[in-house]
């Protein structure tokens, strides 16, 4: 059963800075899907993209993976092809909930849950890596370094999927896109306070970009091309391809 988040829903204490601890592990499903928009789809169509993306005897590497959904919607859309899919997180509490968990299909694409640093990760061989809003809370001067290295162990042909929260250079643009997505989050049971407690626990924790610095740091690593495959509201995903 799906226990739901009422994390911030009182906090008699300062707002603490957001971290991926155990209370998160404990309520993430509920949380980034009540929080994310669009992300149910962003997931399930990972599997699309495995299916046309992923490569005989490669890598796919789900950096920041969380408690694994990228990875498991990969992994059933690999078919007959046959890879090692890598996740990686640094949250102690988020590994120890996929290494525990049943979900995982019993096929030949096992997934390898590693507790590592995503820039301190090495890969090599890959056909596919996938960072869904990870490199929003990548310190900004280490973001271009970690494409660099994912765009040098990457295979020809292999794809970066870049999920981000986005922030719009035009204001009424980035007003509208976040009352729409801050309406959403009340739709979905999240009174005003948790909103707001929410908010000022990620305030320089997730740092947002504009799509132009996303796209220019995808070319500045070497990708021939970026294009946006998922938009909703000021969430984006982006494939770039070797």
């Amino acid at each position: 059963m799906i226990k739901k988040d009422t994390l911030y829903r009182s906090v008699n204490e300062p707002i603490k800075p957001f971290e991926f601890n155990q209370h998160v592990a404990d309520v993430f499903p509920d949380m980034i899907e009540r929080s994310v928009p669009g992300y149910p789809l962003t997931i399930s169509m990972l599997s699309v993209i495995a299916g046309e993306y992923a490569q005989e005897n490669s890598n796919i590497y789900d950096l920041g993976c969380s408690l694994g959904a990228a990875s498991l919607a990969i992994q059933q859309g690999l078919k007959n092809k046959s890879c090692k899919i890598i996740a990686i997180d640094n949250s102690s509490a988020m590994i120890d909930a996929c290494v525990n968990s049943s979900v995982q299909d019993e096929n030949d694409n096992r997934i390898c849950f590693e507790l590592d640093d995503v820039l301190e990760t090495k890969i090599e061989k890959a056909s596919i890596v996938v960072m869904n809003f990870t490199l929003q809370f990548i310190p900004q001067a280490s973001r271009q370094i970690l494409l660099d290295t994912i765009y040098k162990g990457l295979l020809p042909g292999g794809v970066l999927i870049l999920s981000e929260k986005i922030i719009f250079d035009d204001d009424a643009e980035n007003d509208t896109m976040n009352n729409l997505h801050h309406y959403m989050k009340a739709l979905n049971g999240y009174d005003q306070l948790e909103i707001a407690n929410k908010r000022d626990a990620l305030e320089q924790v997730l740092i947002p970009e504009s799509l132009d610095v996303h796209q220019q740091r995808i070319k500045n690593a070497g990708f021939i091309q970026s294009h946006v495959w998922l938009k909703c509201f000021n969430f984006i995903s982006l494939i770039a391809i070797k």
